[in-house]
């Protein structure tokens, strides 16, 4: 009996306090904020393709295995950390040609590779088609300090937020208060490059005598809701 006296002791407390802050709301400002930061990146994830086509199956795979074998030793002899490349997309599949009325059979490969020193772009894409790939699918861009990037927006992201909330408040003679809640609304990084005029490739040989990469920037962006008291 006892402990259900307490119980709705309890309850009812909550429930007062609950009714309280519904009737008496503590007066505050909703603002968002969005921190970008733009850096020149120094590392960049090419994807290279092999693909063969044939009637027979096993004769497709074997072209491919073929070529593969060629690029795994290329980029070995490159000097490249076995961490730094890897298979990420294989498929042998059957296809049929309407017009010749006979089926045919598809295989490809496609390997990633990060280059964490953009000066060794030019030497290792000089003579990788020598090896039989078929396509080089794209290259991202990409930054060492990603962390250190990320952090710096997110900073910048909170003072947007709490510059904007003063300058509402002060066309009414308020004081922005303490912060009553933070919702991170950063979505997942996905570099892309942002081309400029006259873009540099600084972390390249300044001796080099061609430039065939325009690295540009990558902008990295936080996005955050931020609740203010006000006073």
């Amino acid at each position: 009996m006892k402990n259900l006296v307490v119980t709705l002791m309890t309850f009812l407390t909550v429930m007062t306090y609950a009714q309280d802050q519904k009737s008496n709301p503590v007066p505050q400002i909703n603002v968002s904020g969005e921190g970008k930061i733009k850096v020149i990146p120094d590392m960049a994830t090419i994807s290279i393709g092999v693909e063969n086509t044939g009637k027979d199956a096993a004769t497709v795979k074997k072209l491919n295995d073929e070529t593969i074998d060629k690029v795994l030793k290329y980029i070995k002899k490159n000097n490249i950390p076995q961490s730094d490349f890897q298979t990420t997309q294989v498929s042998l599949y059957k296809t049929y040609d309407y017009e010749k009325k006979k089926n045919n059979y598809v295989a490809s490969q496609t390997i990633t590779v990060t280059l964490k020193d953009l000066k060794k772009y030019d030497e290792f894409m000089m003579d990788i088609t020598d090896t039989g790939i078929t396509n080089i699918g794209g290259i991202e861009f990409k930054s060492s300090k990603l962390e250190q990037y990320e952090a710096e927006a997110r900073k910048k992201a909170m003072l947007v937020a709490k510059q904007k909330a003063a300058d509402y408040t002060s066309a009414l003679n308020l004081k922005v208060g303490k912060v009553l809640l933070i919702t991170d609304n950063s979505s997942t990084y996905y570099p892309h490059p942002v081309m400029y005029k006259g873009a540099r490739a600084e972390a390249m040989d300044a001796g080099a005598p061609r430039e065939t990469l325009a690295i540009g920037e990558i902008e990295i962006t936080a996005n955050v809701n931020v609740s203010f008291g006000l006073e």
